[in-house]
Formats: C-alpha cells, sequence, structure tokens
C-alpha cells in the first residue's frame, strides 16, 4: 500500500509493507552497510493512536556501501571519547558509567550526604 508522502515526491509504506531491496539504516547496519550518500528511496510509516505516524526512511540495498573498517586511530579516539563522558568533571574519577547529563556528575558528587 503506497501513499503520496507530505512533500508528494516520496513513496510511503506501511509498517511492515514495504518491497524487497529498501532497508533502514539500522536494517543496512545489521547487513554490514551503510547508506552511502545516496537519497531517501522512501519513507515507512507506523501509525500511533494518539500522535503522528512514526517515520523510518528507506534507503536502496543497491546502492549501499560496505561500513568503513575500524581502524586503530578510530578505536582510539572512540576510548578516549567514551572515557570522557564516564569521568566526573568535579572529582575527577572514573565513575565506571556514563554519567547523566541531567547530573552533570557522578553520583556521589551531585547528591552529597
Amino acid at each position: 500500500m503506497t501513499t503520496a508522502s507530505a512533500s508528494g515526491s516520496l513513496p510511503v509504506y506501511r509498517w511492515r509493507l514495504a518491497p524487497d531491496g529498501l532497508a533502514t539504516r539500522r536494517q543496512l547496519r545489521a547487513l554490514g552497510l551503510r547508506p552511502g550518500g545516496q537519497d531517501v528511496a522512501a519513507e515507512l510509516q507506523r501509525p500511533r493512536r494518539a500522535r503522528g505516524p512514526l517515520v523510518a526512511y528507506l534507503y536502496r540495498i543497491d546502492g549501499a556501501k560496505a561500513v568503513r573498517p575500524m581502524t586503530p586511530a578510530r578505536r582510539a579516539a572512540l576510548a578516549r571519547a567514551n572515557r570522557a563522558r564516564r569521568t566526573c568533571p568535579l572529582c575527577r574519577r572514573d565513575a565506571g558509567y556514563v554519567i547523566p547529563a541531567a547530573l552533570g556528575a557522578c553520583v556521589p558528587c551531585a547528591a552529597p550526604n
């Protein structure tokens, strides 16, 4: 079942009714692929009762490219970024978990006794 989208240029498919050959970003990633700069091919809409539909964009599988491999430099940069998210800005210790943005600090520093 295809309907006109809000922009009028993309085909819109209902939930679970998209044709073969199209996939969301997550589905592409599970296949080891990425959109690779291609334009969105269609929309997938899942209706909801009280609000507007959930929308996911679909990409052509045959136009997707392979995921770039993780290099040692990218792995190190990702490790540094994750370490920074775990480091409390007040006590400068590794909290062992990602510090919630709402707290802004580790739990002992954010809620002192």
